[in-house]
């Protein structure tokens, strides 16, 4: 098997931790590893796979010679990636930045792989939210066509970086000791007002807009679309960090064009690459984060007819966001593009 050079950007972040765990486990074929991140970062050593790597800072000339560049995300996705292009790599991409840019698919696998031939250099990965929920959706979507979806997030901690976990981890011990909570991350690090999470849920993911929804919540409305390629799709979202450290639970109300048989869902939610269906109330089984977490696969319960309102379907979808939200559905975007040679 051809063997491919890749650099990852943002090797020593949480993304870029995943990125290095999934190569292994996953055998995927490399044949040289370079390692980059901010000048902060540089010279920091990495142990993979018997071998000692240095992480280098990334500058404009990084990418000589690479066939593929995985971006963990962030501000640098920006910059660096027109760099990356011109040296002759493909880039993947974790952030935000060019998730809307017409010129460049936005990709799930499983849901639309042949998006991935109209990149030009840049392919990029949707939100971890997102992801998660179309992974759920794709199957159903195949069965009916969507008219509306209400969704309603809640999303762990580990979203927020090591530094959402960490604050989480030091509230708990500092209520345990009857200490005031400090909060200086949450909802967001960029503001001027922050909460504790510890025993607590704040329904604000990024800042808001003007239509009075975060950022986060219309980042699931617009990809959702995109990644549909349904522009007549409705879609409301709200999206909560609750004190969870991995994982995110999504509740899901689905309305179709036509009715559907429960069952059929079921079996068409069980047959999907990527999705596993958890659902037996009569036992108290449905997914949940703690049992979700470092996991690849996204787990579907409490599948059940929305009593309320025709041809609607409510149902309980789970994720590791680390993982299929972010580093391994970036790394499968380059499995396929290896597989049908696309690269």
């Amino acid at each position: 098997m051809k063997k491919y050079n890749v650099a990852i950007l943002g090797a020593t972040g949480a993304v870029g931790t995943e990125f290095l765990k999934l190569i292994e486990e996953r055998n995927f074929p490399y044949a040289e590893l370079r390692l980059l991140a901010s000048k902060r970062s540089a010279g920091k050593q990495i142990e993979f796979m018997g071998k000692t790597y240095t992480v280098q800072e990334a500058t404009k000339d990084s990418f000589a010679g690479i066939d593929i560049a995985l971006f963990a995300g962030g501000s640098v996705s920006k910059e660096f990636a027109p760099y990356a292009v011109e040296a002759g790599a493909v880039v993947i991409d974790n952030s935000s930045a060019f998730r809307m840019d017409p010129e460049v698919p936005l990709v799930v696998p499983e849901v639309n792989p042949q998006a991935i031939l109209k990149h030009k250099g840049i392919i990029a990965n949707p939100n971890c939210s997102t992801i998660i929920m179309v992974m759920a959706l794709k199957p159903l979507y195949d069965l009916a066509k969507i008219k509306r979806i209400v969704v309603s997030t809640y999303q762990a901690v580990s979203g927020a970086g090591k530094e959402g976990i960490d604050e989480l981890t030091d509230q708990v011990k500092d209520f345990a000791e009857g200490k005031e909570m400090v909060a200086n991350i949450l909802p967001s690090a960029s503001l001027a007002k922050h909460y504790p999470i510890a025993f607590n849920l704040i329904p604000q993911i990024d800042v808001f807009m003007d239509n009075l929804y975060t950022k986060e919540e219309m980042k699931m409305v617009n990809e959702t679309k995109k990644i549909f390629d349904d522009y007549d799709m409705r879609i409301t979202a709200t999206t909560v960090r609750v004190p969870v450290y991995r994982s995110h639970s999504e509740s899901v109300n689905v309305e179709f064009e036509h009715d559907l048989d429960l069952a059929a869902m079921q079996a068409a939610l069980a047959g999907f690459p990527g999705v596993q269906v958890i659902d037996n109330p009569q036992e108290q089984i449905y997914p949940m984060p703690l049992y979700t977490s470092e996991k690849d696969d996204v787990y579907v319960g409490r599948l059940r007819r929305d009593e309320s309102n025709d041809n609607t379907f409510n149902m309980w979808v789970v994720g590791d966001q680390i993982r299929k939200g972010a580093a391994l559905n970036t790394l499968q975007i380059a499995e396929t593009m290896i597989k049908n040679n696309w690269l």
